[in-house]
């Protein structure tokens, strides 16, 4: 389903088909025309790329428009500043860096669950302010990110 660009929405932009996954666990918990999954990248280089060439311009267009870049830091706490440095400047506020530490199926093998299940509990602890899956230690180093998010979205995906 595509968003309303006129209202608030979230896109995410996954780099592979696990990354899809969770962020389908997440949209079932959400359900609005105001989250969109966009199609598998390839790679978190791929992820870059594909923003900038098909996404950045619109989101300048689109002053409600957020988005979600949704990788495997593959260990590399690093490619937070390498991906967040390929952002434009006047983006910076609206785009989003999270992932695995490693791979989603890190997540799985450590017991959290499907790809979905693993997304439903990302938005039930987005909607209720709590930290059940993201303080788990693949996911503890998206903090900083996780509170911008929440903070940017909370009131068009989770209203009171």
């Amino acid at each position: 389903m595509t968003v309303n660009k006129h209202r608030p929405h979230l896109l995410v932009l996954p780099e592979d088909d696990a990354n899809r996954q969770l962020a389908n666990g997440f949209d079932v918990n959400v359900g609005r025309r105001q989250f969109q999954i966009l199609p598998p990248a390839g790679g978190w280089v791929q992820v870059c790329d594909t923003f900038a060439s098909n996404h950045a311009t619109s989101m300048q267009r689109y002053a409600g428009r957020f988005m979600v870049l949704l990788i495997d830091f593959d260990g590399d706490l690093n490619r937070l500043g390498v991906v967040k440095s390929k952002i434009p400047e006047d983006l910076r506020d609206r785009v989003f860096v999270l992932g695995a530490l490693t791979r989603p199926e890190g997540l799985r093998q450590a017991g959290l669950g499907s790809y979905e299940t693993i997304g439903g509990g990302i938005a039930t602890d987005c909607r209720d302010d709590s930290q059940a899956i993201w303080e788990h230690e693949l996911l503890r180093h998206n903090k900083s990110e996780l509170m911008r998010l929440r903070n940017a979205v909370r009131d068009f995906l989770f209203p009171a």
